[in-house]
């Protein structure tokens, strides 16, 4: 079993920042990630300063480059469990040791089951328009409902072009959310969606169940976020009503050296804001582990102390 300062599970943005942070603070950290990360469907990523329009596979290649160049361990597995005493199982067979944990596993999207919703995921079947709203400004696009949030993703998207249209799907709409539509220039088109059309590796529009097919070339939607919280729920962490954990502002959970950062904290977090709580986290948990050192020290400074005091005299009659 190997023995590390910090294991970090989960290798995007927030993970491989907090382990670079760890590695340059000179802990030996170790980074466990299988691979698939959230957003390997997007053939870019934006609003990252100085990493406009890059490959989100390329940050994660510079990323581990950099935290192996400081000597952290990269290991290409996944963590079955975390046993009391950050005992550290994966599907490899190997085991780990750790002092602390820092869980970065983030989020899966649930998505109506709509044919073509899946394939389209992340190319021109879009959630966030900050990160995608620019190269697809201007053009005629849709918002699909069947969410709490449809109507406001739908104002948000306008910000980007004049031709929006919102299908509400499953979703009915109060009078006060269509004025508000309308006041905005946002067409409401009723009715079942039967699928996304798709033509030449390419949107074409939306299909409604009788058949009419309303010409768009993105669709935004909002899916259900769902935490990747096993590890952090089996080591006993609290969560919220909605099965996020609960966490303060720089990543620590109810459970003594138990940390979390990125997706897996923060559902809204986009790539630059989880790299930034990564750090944080980091930063944070290297404070507690300098902590943790320091009394250990003093503990045994005084041990020493103890055991080389000369013995008093026996003044015993």
């Amino acid at each position: 079993m190997r023995d590390y300062d910090v294991v970090v599970v989960g290798g995007g943005a927030a993970g491989l920042s907090a382990a670079l942070v760890l590695a340059r603070a000179r802990r030996t950290v170790a980074v466990v990630d299988a691979g698939g990360p959230r957003n390997a469907p997007a053939a870019h990523m934006h609003g990252f300063l100085s990493r406009d329009g890059m490959p989100p596979h390329g940050l994660v290649a510079a990323g581990r480059a950099e935290v192996a160049g400081y000597g952290g361990s990269l290991i290409d597995d996944t963590v079955v469990d975390v046993a009391p005493g950050f005992h550290v199982r994966l599907v490899g067979g190997s085991s780990l040791h750790a002092r602390r944990i820092l869980i970065a596993t983030g989020l899966r999207d649930q998505l109506p089951d709509i044919p073509g919703v899946r394939e389209r995921w992340g190319r021109d079947l879009l959630h966030c328009p900050y990160c995608h709203g620019y190269e697809v400004r201007d053009q005629p696009l849709g918002v699909l409902g069947g969410s709490p949030e449809a109507v406001q993703h739908a104002l948000l998207v306008r910000q980007w072009s004049p031709d929006v249209v919102l299908f509400p799907y499953t979703d009915t709409l109060t009078l006060e959310q269509r004025e508000l539509l309308t006041a905005r220039g946002i067409r409401v088109v009723e009715g079942a969606v039967a699928r996304l059309v798709v033509g030449n590796d390419q949107l074409q529009g939306v299909e409604l169940g009788g058949g009419t097919v309303i010409p768009r070339t993105a669709v935004f939607v909002r899916p259900r976020f769902v935490p990747n919280a096993d590890l952090l729920t089996g080591l006993g962490c609290a969560v919220d009503e909605h099965g996020w954990v609960v966490h303060d502002p720089v990543g620590r959970t109810s459970v003594a050296g138990v940390w979390v950062a990125g997706n897996a904290a923060d559902p809204g977090a986009q790539v630059i804001s989880a790299a930034g709580q990564g750090s944080a986290a980091a930063i944070a948990l290297n404070a507690d582990l300098v902590d943790e050192d320091v009394k250990h020290a003093l503990a045994n400074s005084h041990a020493g102390r103890a055991a080389s005091a000369p013995a008093l005299p026996n003044t015993s009659i």
